[in-house]
């Protein structure tokens, strides 16, 4: 195993992200004729998930469920309703699960605490696993992988950032 050659070819995979142009599923008759307005429009809808799709935002979404809580959301902007009102408003409607980052409360611990159980749970197996065959050989690979990841989320996480700051920029 070339671990130097499988780097290389990771990291290209990450890199090769910040290249990809992401397209949104907003139509021009959605978009709001006040540019503040439809910046705030925006902003909600990546932080509504899709009831159809359920990995993506509503903003990248074309579903016509996606499309018509978009339409919502436009409308209720225009109606002078505050983001936290209509967050509010979609998770009374359609519960927390709507959210794409959903509230720290008793009904959603599990959605937050059980990724990092599962991960616990899988460190404990790894360890127990390196106990009976080749330890080192797995530490390092595991090593290599949360590399990898911690990296894939810094690079998508400031992709994201360098986009709202482009966002930002043009209003």
């Amino acid at each position: 195993m070339n671990i130097k050659k499988d780097f290389k070819k990771i990291l290209f995979i990450f890199l090769l992200q910040f290249l990809i142009n992401n397209s949104y599923a907003v139509e021009p008759e959605e978009i709001l004729v006040n540019q503040k307005q439809e910046i705030l429009a925006r902003e909600i809808s990546k932080n509504i998930r899709c009831m159809v799709c359920q990995n993506q935002s509503i903003d990248e979404s074309d579903a016509p469920l996606a499309k018509d809580l978009r339409i919502l959301i436009r409308n209720k902007i225009q109606q002078g309703k505050t983001e936290k009102e209509i967050y509010k408003f979609l998770s009374d409607r359609y519960g927390d699960f709507i959210l794409l980052k959903p509230p720290l409360k008793s009904t959603t611990y599990a959605l937050w605490f059980l990724p990092l159980i599962f991960f616990l749970i899988g460190i404990f197996i790894i360890y127990r696993h390196n106990e009976k065959s080749k330890k080192y050989e797995i530490i390092y690979n595991v090593f290599y992988f949360l590399i990898f990841f911690s990296l894939f989320l810094f690079c998508t996480s400031l992709k994201k950032l360098l986009k709202n700051k482009a966002t930002l920029q043009k209003t």
